[in-house]
């Protein structure tokens, strides 16, 4: 079956040419041309990826994008977000507000189609129903993809999960950011920008008693980072 993307942008010739492509690669594609239609679109059918534009004539995508990850059923939709201002600070509040990924126009459609797939790819079952790690209240369930602390599950996006993973199957251990992005293979991240460390934080916004003062998810200043075996372990961020 058929992946179902919704591609929200009021640009009718790059969505045009984008639904086409994207129907050729295999997808289902419906486009919506507002954010009024979106969210009708939306309500209607289950859609599997967002493609969605920073700036629609009816509103703001960042502001889309929160509205999203607060409702339920659209909560773990991963979403690629569009921009023509590819400003860095753009990128990070999109990253930030819960956008998996971030691609700045102009781009190559192979590229787009490349990004999506790489997002429906971390999607898929990649382990058994019974591997699940555990470190005192956290629990990370590796086949239903989702993390608990206390039993309660953490509104993690696809790609902040991945990184939690990444780090957790390393315990004890600190891994450069080099590190971390050989081990996220398809996820666009970039060594040298902020976008780690945008998802770090909200990480440990969801899993520590104080984000300001972690205990699980420690930086290691000059060499990276280190999920501590216990949560007693000295801080060094």
């Amino acid at each position: 079956m058929p992946s179902r993307l919704l591609l929200i942008d009021d640009d009718t010739r790059l969505t045009t040419m984008l639904s086409d492509y994207l129907t050729g690669a295999g997808f289902e594609v419906s486009v919506a041309g507002s954010l009024g239609v979106a969210r009708s679109v939306l309500a209607s059918g289950a859609f599997d990826l967002l493609v969605l534009d920073l700036m629609l004539s009816d509103g703001d995508g960042l502001d889309f994008c929160r509205e999203l990850r607060a409702h339920g059923h659209t909560r773990r939709l991963p979403v690629l977000m569009l921009s023509a201002r590819g400003e860095p600070m753009d990128r990070i509040l999109g990253l930030e507000l819960g956008a998996d990924d971030y691609l700045a126009k102009p781009f190559e459609p192979r590229e787009l189609q490349a990004r999506i797939k790489a997002l429906l790819r971390r999607l898929e079952p990649q382990a058994q129903d019974d591997d699940v790690l555990r470190f005192g209240r956290l629990e990370i369930d590796l086949a239903e993809r989702v993390a608990r602390v206390d039993g309660q599950v953490c509104d993690f996006t696809s790609h902040q999960f991945d990184l939690l993973v990444v780090l957790a199957q390393s315990p004890g251990r600190v891994l450069s950011r080099d590190q971390i992005m050989d081990a996220l293979k398809g996820h666009p991240l970039d060594a040298f920008d902020r976008s780690i460390d945008v998802h770090i934080s909200r990480i440990r916004a969801l899993i520590e008693d104080d984000p300001k003062n972690p205990r699980r998810v420690l930086t290691v200043r000059g060499a990276g980072y280190l999920f501590a075996r216990k949560q007693d372990a000295e801080a060094s961020s």
